[in-house]
């Protein structure tokens, strides 16, 4: 079952410029308490579904296997998916456990034409942070059209939350990574730019990802010592 994400009203916890909010809140988030892990984590992965990103969707649908079994082998992993595509139309999943399921149910959306809508999938995911326990998210686009100061209260919002965010972005947008790596920040996550040409460097960063919702850090740093997307994640995590 997939439900729309209803229009929030936007966030004024923080004020002024870009640079004003990351240094408005690093030193906060930097205070916050390690997640402790449980018996099953949850992974929201959120997805930019505008018509550039078909190809990275498709990846995306081949991929979510490993990411399962990454995390079956700490302890389980419930996912859900989030997406926005079109003129307004933005919506989260249930949490499933199968991959098959998910892989159904990505399986079934096609991006459309549209403009990205980050801000309502940072305010859903600061609810599912108090509502939920989920303890990290996945983020995948390639581009940026919202006021980056409201994105970035946001994420500094969902930050002090302990909700950790992996950012992925593809292509060389600078406006996009400069918000993405601040989001990054602000949640005490990780960036990381990926090629989906180059599949492989997008599974390494959606299996840590996977790792670290399934066990915490622990989980991470097991998966980061045999090097590539695991560990460069590992050294940007507070």
């Amino acid at each position: 079952m997939v439900r729309d994400l209803k229009t929030q009203p936007g966030s004024s916890t923080v004020t002024g410029t870009g640079s004003s909010a990351v240094s408005a809140f690093l030193d906060a988030v930097n205070a916050m308490p390690a997640v402790a892990a449980g018996a099953r984590g949850k992974l929201v992965i959120a997805l930019d579904a505008t018509m550039s990103r078909q190809p990275t969707w498709d990846l995306a649908c081949a991929l979510q296997a490993d990411m399962f079994r990454t995390a079956a082998s700490i302890g389980g992993l419930a996912i859900q998916l989030v997406y926005f595509r079109g003129l307004a139309e933005c919506r989260a999943s249930q949490y499933v456990a199968d991959p098959q399921q998910l892989s159904a149910m990505m399986g079934k959306i096609r991006c459309e034409g549209g403009q990205t809508q980050i801000g309502r999938v940072l305010d859903h995911l600061r609810d599912a942070a108090t509502r939920d326990g989920v303890r990290a998210f996945v983020y995948v686009g390639d581009a940026m059209e919202e006021s980056a100061d409201k994105l970035l209260a946001r994420a500094g919002e969902i930050g002090l939350l302990g909700l950790r965010g992996f950012i992925f972005q593809e292509g060389h947008d600078p406006e996009a990574e400069r918000v993405f790596r601040d989001i990054a920040r602000l949640t005490g996550g990780a960036y990381a730019r990926f090629d989906h040409a180059a599949p492989g460097a997008l599974a390494e960063l959606l299996r840590a990802a996977a790792a670290y919702a399934a066990g915490g850090r622990d989980a991470l740093l097991k998966v980061a010592q045999s090097g590539g997307a695991g560990h460069a994640l590992l050294k940007q995590l507070r």
